[in-house]
């Protein structure tokens, strides 16, 4: 899902309960679009993870370690000079939105005591990683954005800091009875209940909506007109309970191939059957395992590239070479075609002369022995007519059983470049995609594979997962 309003909470409520009154031991920036603040409360020392990518904004804590470069980039430098050593002393999320605040107290440049804010925008391509001033000024930013790329709201250093103008959207948090019937009287009852709840209420995920949907109608698309909307409200009550009592239930939702398809701070169900349910002590190992494995899988696929390119052409390749041999296979099977004309050429020779173009000639292959057109070149006499014919018919018989055997090769060919694509996409290590090259290589591939040399020895490894109740199995 969506890092949505609901998660931010999530994530932020177990910031305030772990960490508080955390100090800053260490600023890293792993990724352009990451920052990483190493806090210390007590004796917990753990990352606290700003991500502002388009792939995967969040704001999370997080047991991973991830490298770094050698040469810290300069916003990297500058957020060490501004918040090394300082303490986080508040975090808030401002307007029940996917936006947080959190208050640091630390020294300015000449020493003295001074307050700076980091805020965290975590609204997908717009996501941002904002500092500012005791006076709410932005001193700088992971993305500047001035008048030429926005004319509506512009951060840049030196500005004061504005929240994103939000949609007209109510909070969900203390909505009561009858405000929920009351906004529910005035939406179009023949759209859905889906759409009632995303569309009424602010920080709500699409698959949120869709939780709370199947679990009041058993559906996730059913029309508001159809819906019980006791049932409807009884589900919104508890679901909004759990939020304010920040009740979670981290939980993550595993395809019948062992990849997480989803997340989510509270129980899923609506995904159907063929799907396995993994909870999480905290939001901060829901987060870590899937983005992980995510990671994981995106970092394989980019690997991964090449080859997927190599095989995809040589299928290609090898597809038209027997789209080819097959029509000329079928071609082939005229070769009868072209002895019955060469024999009833020959049965007729007494009665044909250069320079026919055709004759007519009982077709004794036929039980019904019809009379047949049989065309002739007018050039040849009708002897080599004749020849010609057979010889059309000898290299049709040759061309066929050149062709079957061919068609055999390269239908074997096609199978065993389909098998490598399988593996190929079923690759989860670099390992994986070093057999595969090592194997492409041994197939006679390699003049494909540019700069690439096979390594002395390749130990196969066995694919490992891991079942419900805790087993490591090797495939």
């Amino acid at each position: 899902m969506a890092f949505d309003a609901c998660m931010m909470r999530a994530s932020l409520s177990e910031l305030r309960t772990e960490f508080p009154d955390a100090r800053v031991d260490k600023v890293l920036q792993p990724q352009n679009d990451e920052i990483d603040l190493v806090i210390h409360s007590g004796r917990s020392t753990r990352r606290l993870v700003f991500n502002v990518g388009p792939n995967a904004p969040r704001l999370q804590l997080s047991d991973i370690a991830k490298e770094n470069p050698l040469k810290a980039p300069m916003l990297c430098m500058l957020l060490r000079k501004y918040f090394v050593g300082a303490r986080i002393t508040a975090v808030e999320q401002l307007d029940f939105d996917r936006i947080a605040r959190l208050t640091l107290s630390c020294l300015d440049d000449m020493g003295f005591p001074t307050t700076r804010y980091i805020v965290c925008e975590i609204m997908g391509k717009y996501a941002n990683f904002i500092v500012l001033d005791a006076e709410d000024k932005i001193l700088t930013a992971m993305k500047i954005i001035d008048f030429a790329a926005s004319t509506v709201r512009q951060v840049l250093p030196g500005l004061k800091y504005q929240i994103p103008a939000a949609p007209e959207k109510l909070s969900p948090l203390f909505i009561n009875r009858e405000e929920f019937f009351a906004a529910l009287s005035r939406f179009d009852r023949e759209r859905t209940v889906e759409k009632f709840i995303t569309s009424t209420y602010g920080g709500i995920a699409t698959q949120i909506a869709h939780e709370l949907c199947y679990r009041a109608t058993g559906r996730i698309d059913l029309p508001l007109a159809l819906a019980d909307t006791e049932r409807l409200y009884s589900v919104f009550y508890e679901w909004q309970t759990l939020l304010v009592n920040e009740n979670y239930n981290p939980t993550v939702a595993i395809n019948s191939e062992g990849k997480p398809i989803d997340y989510s701070y509270m129980d899923i169900t609506y995904l159907g059957d063929g799907v396995i349910y993994r909870h999480f002590p905290t939001v901060s190992a829901l987060l870590d395992m899937y983005f992980a494995e995510k990671d994981r899988v995106e970092r394989i696929h980019q690997r991964a590239h090449d080859l997927v390119v190599l095989i995809s052409n040589a299928i290609s390749r090898t597809e038209r070479k027997l789209a080819i041999q097959r029509e000329d296979l079928r071609q082939s099977e005229r070769g009868e075609e072209y002895k019955k004309r060469g024999d009833l050429i020959t049965a007729n020779l007494y009665r044909l002369k250069k320079g026919m173009t055709s004759f007519v000639a009982i077709d004794y292959y036929d039980e019904e022995c019809p009379e047949i057109t049989v065309e002739l070149d007018e050039r040849l006499t009708p002897a080599q007519n004749a020849q010609k014919m057979y010889k059309l018919y000898n290299k049709a018989k040759k061309a066929k059983e050149i062709l079957t055997e061919q068609i055999k090769i390269w239908e074997a060919e096609l199978a065993y470049l389909e098998g490598v694509r399988d593996f190929l996409s079923r690759a989860e290590t670099e390992e994986d995609l070093a057999e595969i090259r090592d194997e492409l290589y041994r197939a006679g591939y390699a003049s494909r594979m540019r700069g690439y040399k096979p390594p002395k020895q390749i130990k196969a490894r066995p694919m490992r997962f891991t079942t419900t109740d805790g087993r490591t199995l090797l495939v």
